[in-house]
């Protein structure tokens, strides 16, 4: 095969397409982040009821993301997220309907984003799982898609809060909240032009029998790997401390001096960073040893929220925030090497919910300690609480051998080199 020719076979439509689709749901998620803490607080004024409604849109996450790879493997990947955006957009789209008609109040909106949560799982289960095929059709690397990905994954948090922000302060959170349901829509538009190998129905013979034993298959298969094991541990730890920072503690923040704008422009900090951090591993992958990164990652973490936790001027903050999304943008295209050079094929989906899943198991009781901890000690002392396990966290992780593996040569179950 000449190069001329080998050029000419490459397929990026599936790549973009998958991308775009990522970006549109994601940035929809991205404004509800905003939407839903400032909607209860500019009702109440309580960081507990905030922290009951950010809880209830993560608890559902637990038990939906671990079979949501179950659902992938047994109903199709192109399927599966069409599904998942069409009912995110009808739960979201309620909030506001609920509105104007029986009226809201704290329980409802928590059910309504449980139930809103219950359905995204298995739509990003689905896109992930598409990426190695879009990878060979493209003829990339699988870090340098990975790499993309993580930073359209990032620029929808870049967009989604900044939006949120503006929209709350010019139209009011509950009309915000139509807005996520057109990602979700535009969403379901860009998946239904897809066609990729693997994306259809799975053949009958690698099918999952049930639901409860194909995910019992995908525990059994990330627990025997020690270094998804390991990422999956970890993850689930940085999650519980992290989490409600973002979700409670910077919006009762910022709703106490008034201005949302500036939660929208600490958060799209960090979405910044992350853009930068995650195409910077596209390049870095090749030179820099992914332990030595992920390690990184966790220390200036844990550094950052310390510093955040001093409640210090904007611009430090917004410095702060810019530094943890550069040094975190890697973790993200680091664990989608590892699920997909570590997962065969017809387990590709149940791989990445349950290491998706392990990541929300922490994520309710974070939630809910911090809503109450700010209440009975202050906002400080809450953000040094949840600041500090973390640099104890990094400090562990290199003691960890398992972390090594990420440098470990692997069976090419997928094709990872650059052609």
């Amino acid at each position: 095969m000449t190069a001329t020719t080998a050029t000419a076979a490459r397929r990026y439509t599936p790549l973009v397409l998958i991308n775009l689709a990522t970006l549109l749901s994601a940035t929809g998620n991205g404004i509800t982040i905003v939407a839903l803490p400032w909607l209860v607080l500019a009702q109440t004024g309580r960081a507990t009821d905030a922290a009951v409604v950010a809880g209830a849109a993560t608890l559902p996450l637990l038990l939906s993301s671990l079979f949501s790879g179950t659902v992938v493997d047994r109903f199709g990947r192109r399927r599966t997220s069409l599904v998942s955006d069409f009912l995110s957009a009808v739960s979201v789209a309620l909030i506001p309907v609920m509105a104007a008609t029986a009226g809201l109040s704290v329980g409802i909106i928590a059910a309504l984003a449980a139930l809103g949560a219950a359905f995204d799982p298995a739509g990003i289960s689905a896109r992930e799982s598409m990426l190695p095929a879009a990878t060979r059709d493209a003829r990339w690397s699988l870090d340098r898609v990975n790499s993309l990905y993580e930073a359209n994954y990032n620029v929808a948090y870049l967009i989604g809060p900044g939006i949120g922000g503006v929209l709350i302060a010019t139209v009011g959170a509950v009309n915000t909240l139509w807005v996520t349901s057109v990602c979700f829509a535009l969403s379901i538009l860009t998946i239904a032009f897809l066609r990729l190998d693997g994306a259809g129905t799975p053949d009958r013979e690698t099918r999952p029998e049930s639901m409860w034993s194909g995910t019992l298959e995908g525990l059994k298969f990330v627990w025997h790997n020690r270094l998804l094991r390991t990422l999956a541990l970890v993850d689930m730890a940085i999650v519980a401390l992290y989490m409600p920072v973002e979700s409670v503690l910077f919006p009762v923040y910022f709703t106490e001096r008034g201005e949302p704008a500036q939660l929208g422009w600490v958060l799209m900090a960090m979405s910044i960073g992350g853009v930068i951090g995650a195409l910077t591993y596209g390049a870095l992958a090749a030179r820099v040893r992914r332990r030595t990164l992920m390690l990184l990652a966790v220390t200036a973490l844990g550094g950052c929220m310390v510093g955040m936790a001093f409640l210090p001027a904007l611009w430090v903050t917004l410095t702060l925030a810019l530094l943890v999304g550069l040094v975190f943008g890697p973790v993200g295209p680091i664990a989608n090497y590892a699920m997909q050079t570590r997962s065969p094929e017809h387990m590709r989906g149940r791989v990445v919910g349950v290491m998706t899943s392990t990541a929300y198991a922490a994520g309710p009781l974070g939630y809910l300690l911090a809503g109450p901890l700010i209440d009975a000690v202050g906002l400080r002392i809450t953000f040094f609480a949840l600041s500090i396990p973390v640099l104890v966290i990094a400090a562990v992780c290199f003691t960890l051998p398992a972390l090594r593996d990420l440098d470990a040569p692997v069976a090419d179950s997928v094709d990872t080199r650059i052609h």
